[in-house]
């Protein structure tokens, strides 16, 4: 159905996975552990503090500003001074492999966590060994999405996930159940006049992945330790079926238009056309512009009286393995992303806190939040990269009426496939 893909920019993946990865320490290479993680010191032990750390902040000006504040109040206590280099986030793990080794990378550096797998693999990153003390107030699904292969590279700081955002003027109350949120659909729906009840991006895998796994589905499954298993896909199980069934019936009862993008959706809800939608923080300024006190947030509603478990992204600080300061660069990551910073840094940059002990004065935000309690990490294995077009293709096939367990099967096949030619060429 979909499997004719070119295959060239898979190949051009894995020839720059693999000429980067021969730049960094492989973690099949034998590693002393003292060499390796950045392990707590007892009371009264602490090395040496260095004149110097360095960070590469994402090039974004609020985050640099936010940052500038907060790591100025590190050297303050701590008399260590921090250089920040503005360095975007999605460039700094090639930067990080050709730099470290020469002594010129930094102490930490910042990324999200669903490429935590590539950077494990190159060996990018130190593990750290941090005490019970030093986790509190780090949600356990925060941690989990910077852990890999039982253990921790990263320190999170920031978490994103999406909600119900609705217009108090069409849908006066949140609607609590899907059943609910389907009636709200089906009373304020009038196609013929662009007026929706409910609409999303129902073929984003990343906003339908709560709707298709409600009923049991997964992508990875997981062995005994938790650890992700890239050869137990679910995405093509009964339950995933079923959650396929239900996305496809909001385009055949018309409650969700073919071809609707993220700009239609957005406009139409702007102009006060539409219920309720499913989307992030991100958009949060536009439309408060638009509604003003009109504007809500709500987590999703439930299934089967269970909380739907939307996607979630965290980014986090991590410690460079070439960095000769682990200690106090683990300090810093922890100083950064302390409940004080967070929430300079929210109030600052305007990202949520990937924190429980942070509270927002912020009605809209904190809706997020909540819904964040339920969110699951995306997998950061490598083998997730190989999903999203797959699952992208077959979302739009089932909202054209093709039959969801054969579109899934054969997303599945694909996957798996592409898993395999990435893997020959490791």
């Amino acid at each position: 159905m979909f499997k004719k893909k070119a295959l060239l920019t898979l190949v051009l993946f894995i020839t720059l996975a693999l000429m980067l990865a021969a730049c960094g320490p492989q973690r099949d290479e034998e590693v002393a552990p003292e060499e390796n993680a950045a392990e707590p010191v007892a009371e009264g032990e602490e090395p040496a503090k260095p004149e110097q750390l360095t960070m590469w902040v994402n090039d974004e000006e609020s985050q640099i500003d936010a940052y500038e504040a907060i790591t100025a109040k590190y050297t303050e206590e701590t008399g260590i001074e921090v250089e920040l280099v503005p360095f975007s986030m999605l460039d700094q793990t090639e930067a990080l492999s050709l730099d470290g080794p020469s002594g010129s990378g930094p102490d930490i550096f910042f990324q999200p966590h669903d490429r935590l797998g590539d950077v494990y693999l190159q060996g990018l990153a130190a593990e750290l060994e941090l005490t019970e003390e030093q986790l509190q107030g780090y949600p356990e699904g925060t941690l989990d999405a910077f852990s890999y292969e039982g253990g921790l590279y990263g320190v999170p700081a920031v978490i994103e996930t999406y909600g119900l955002f609705y217009n108090t003027d069409l849908v006066p109350e949140a609607p609590e159940t899907m059943e609910e949120l389907m009636e709200i659909a089906a009373n304020l729906t009038n196609a013929g006049q662009d007026e929706y009840g409910f609409l999303m991006e129902a073929t984003n895998f990343y906003f339908t992945y709560p709707f298709l796994t409600a009923e049991g589905g997964y992508v990875f499954g997981t062995d005994a330790d938790g650890a992700l298993q890239s050869d137990d896909i679910g995405l093509a199980t009964e339950e995933t079926v079923k959650g396929a069934e239900l996305i496809q019936s909001w385009f055949t009862e018309g409650y969700v238009p073919n071809g609707i993008t993220g700009d239609v959706m957005n406009g139409l809800f702007q102009d006060g056309k539409v219920g309720a939608v499913v989307t992030g923080p991100w958009s949060i300024p536009d439309y408060q512009a638009a509604l003003g006190d009109k504007l809500a947030v709500a987590t999703l509603p439930t299934m089967n009286g269970e909380p739907l478990n939307s996607f979630s992204g965290v980014k986090g600080w991590l410690v460079s393995e070439y960095s000769d300061e682990k200690f106090w660069a683990t300090d810093l990551a922890l100083f950064v992303t302390n409940a004080e910073s967070s929430l300079t840094y929210f109030e600052t940059a305007g990202e949520l806190p990937a924190r429980s002990d942070v509270e927002l004065d912020d009605e809209l935000r904190n809706g997020i939040l909540a819904q964040a309690e339920h969110a699951v990490a995306m997998p950061n294995i490598p083998e997730m990269s190989q999903v999203w077009d797959p699952m992208a293709e077959a979302l739009e096939f089932i909202s054209q009426g093709d039959d969801p367990e054969a579109v899934l099967n054969e997303a599945v096949d694909q996957i798996k496939e592409q898993i395999e030619l990435s893997k020959a060429g490791q």
